[in-house]
């Protein structure tokens, strides 16, 4: 991270327990050595034991990883970012509209056969991320599952985690993939309005379609960072949490960036 970066991610640090007088052992690295190997890994998809001299030694790094994934304190120190973001933008900090899309990738073969399967569609063998993003292509929920799952039963349950966790959510835009009883679903159980956006019988090769594109931009994006351009990981949770520290160098960057002058 620049000077810049670290000026806007350190006060959205979680603070440590015993930083909060809660007991537990004194961390012995640096927060902002130990973010910039984890952004390392993420970014240039190294494994964890070829992590450079330069950082701390990769099995206090995977610690670190392994406590914020399995307490989701990656997940809050993502929320926080896009709260800031959003309300730079001019934009309340809860969102009220996103969008919902699955991408699937390929499966290293460390992946067991529990968590992994054959999307006929896509015609690949691996894993499945479902995502929800908001209106400014922010992340909003992330599920990864087998890819044989559907894309109707994976929403059922990620629509409800981002609707519990969101509670001002009230237009969530798909395709044409998620018809059918998910979208009466949606309007009885969870207050949500599911618009179907469709792609035209007429239309010929690339259309960008209204609303759809956002969501694959956050996958262009996803692509961009080495460790997820194939799942390398053995938990579906550390999956997850893969794709949040993703979107965690995304934010950074675009706090840290001065913004221009308006005229």
């Amino acid at each position: 991270m620049t000077d810049a970066e670290w000026a806007v991610v350190r006060p959205l640090l979680p603070v440590p327990a015993w930083l909060r007088g809660r007991g537990g052992q004194p961390e012995a690295y640096c927060h902002r050595a130990i973010l910039d190997a984890i952004r390392y890994l993420v970014d240039n998809g190294i494994k964890w034991r070829a992590m450079p001299a330069d950082f701390p030694p990769w099995d206090r790094a995977y610690a670190f990883f392994r406590r914020w994934r399995d307490h989701a304190l990656v997940k809050e120190f993502h929320d926080r970012l896009r709260a800031r973001i959003r309300e730079r933008e001019g934009r309340d900090a809860e969102p009220t509209a996103g969008v919902i899309d699955s991408q699937s990738v390929k499966a290293d073969a460390v992946v067991g056969a529990d968590s992994r399967g054959y999307d006929g569609g896509k015609q690949i063998n691996g894993r499945k991320r479902h995502v929800v993003v908001d209106t400014l292509g922010l992340l909003l929920g992330v599920m990864v599952t087998a890819a044989d799952t559907g894309d109707r039963a994976a929403a059922r349950v990620l629509l409800r985690q981002v609707a519990d966790a969101h509670h001002r959510l009230a237009l969530v835009w798909a395709d044409g993939g998620y018809t059918g009883s998910l979208v009466g679903y949606c309007l009885t159980a969870l207050a949500l309005v599911l618009a179907i956006v469709k792609r035209s019988d007429d239309m010929r090769g690339f259309v960008v379609l209204p609303r759809r594109w956002i969501v694959e931009r956050l996958f262009a994006h996803l692509m961009r960072t080495r460790r997820l351009a194939r799942d390398y990981e053995r938990r579906t949770t550390s999956a997850e949490a893969m794709v949040y520290w993703s979107m965690t160098l995304l934010m950074t960057r675009r706090l840290a960036r001065p913004r221009p002058a308006r005229a």
